[in-house]
């Protein structure tokens, strides 16, 4: 390399050492590939380890399907894989766009010129990559929100025996003595902060007692006037988005201050910072919260298609109800675009019936 060229992590300069004899050179070619692959991806682009682990998985699964050398994919390998995956009926929409998106990750670091695989394939085996990933074989990422079409949100009532039922719990551990009173008291208190700040599950399983900030808009919440979330759901490999969720439920505010004052420190580690420690001083994890959430749904007979996260959506579509602005829900639950927090949108009956009657109003006063 001549002085003052610039090689960048992940150059099939760098990956592969000029003039070295391969003794398996093909095989020794892929790993190198996507070893500097990795590298660009941690350095350059920054992404997070596991992002990094799981798109390198893909492309071992699809060089394994196709049984052919990068060099030698074709669309049709990517047409038959996606074909087979969709046959098999065992992935969403939303893991054949990871596995499309993967794969085209790859091609484009294999295409770019700045790497050299191009011209090393063309020296060592006569071809090159090409693309392979085109608009009309990919899975396109339309909407936010792809979940199933039955998760819907809770009725205000089905909401109000899950909360009585959940303190109910609580009152029962105390009277019997029981060690999980805590745990029990936090659980009640972790769905009441899902729905009343319409977080995600792994949102709330990240927070700590240091998030919950004073408003100088809402001084009469004190020190819960809004609260800051750090660990937002992620896009396309980037790291987690921030954002701020204001209180818009005085309840809810003095259900988290009761916790705090009281509840909280007698886990028993100080030196804690999660919001809600286990009894080990860990930090719980979403699939408590799916595990408990399940437990209290079946023995309320509610339906099975309930899962934490329609505690988010109720937040939405309360919200709607209670007549707050939908630009600003979409903003305190994080949503892109107006249109995802459309889809988290089930109104009422009533609440339908009501907006039609003002229509009518301003339609008849407009005719006067």
């Amino acid at each position: 390399m001549a002085e003052g060229d610039y090689e960048p992590a992940g150059s099939a300069r760098l990956e592969l050492v000029a003039g070295v004899a391969l003794l398996h050179e093909e095989d020794a070619v892929v790993e190198a590939m996507l070893q500097g692959w990795a590298r660009q991806q941690l350095g350059g682009r920054g992404l997070s380890a596991q992002t990094v682990a799981h798109r390198r998985a893909v492309v071992r699964r699809f060089l394994a399907y196709t049984n052919e050398y990068p060099w030698r994919w074709t669309a049709a390998h990517l047409d038959e894989w996606s074909a087979d995956l969709v046959a098999a009926k065992t992935h969403r929409k939303s893991t054949m766009r990871s596995y499309h998106n993967a794969i085209g990750c790859f091609e484009q670091y294999l295409l770019a010129p700045q790497y050299r695989w191009v011209e090393d394939c063309q020296a060592r085996f006569g071809t090159h990559p090409t693309r392979i990933c085109f608009e009309a074989n990919t899975r396109a990422h339309l909407v936010d929100y792809e979940g199933g079409p039955d998760r819907r949100p809770l009725t205000r009532d089905e909401l109000q025996r899950f909360f009585d039922y959940a303190d109910g719990r609580v009152e029962q551990a105390v009277r019997a003595g029981r060690k999980g009173a805590l745990a029990a008291y936090r659980d009640a208190t972790v769905f009441k902060v899902l729905y009343a700040w319409g977080l995600r599950c792994n949102e709330a399983c990240h927070l700590d007692a240091c998030d919950w900030y004073r408003s100088p808009q809402a001084p009469e919440l004190g020190g819960l006037g809004k609260l800051e979330v750090r660990y937002g759901k992620a896009s396309r490999g980037s790291p987690p988005k921030r954002r701020t969720v204001h209180s818009v439920m005085p309840w809810a505010v003095e259900v988290v201050q009761e916790y705090l004052a009281n509840i909280r420190s007698r886990f028993g580690f100080p030196d804690n910072p999660a919001m809600w420690p286990t009894e080990r001083g860990g930090r719980i994890r979403p699939r408590h919260i799916e595990e408990r959430f399940a437990e209290y749904r079946d023995a309320l007979h509610l339906p099975a298609e309930l899962v934490p996260h329609c505690l988010r959506h109720s937040h939405v579509s309360h919200q709607i109800e209670d007549g707050a602005d939908p630009t600003f829900v979409q903003y305190q639950v994080g949503h892109r675009f107006q249109s995802t927090t459309a889809i988290y949108t089930g109104v009422s009956g009533d609440y339908m019936n009501t907006m039609m009657r003002k229509a009518l109003n301003i339609a008849f006063t407009a005719a006067e």
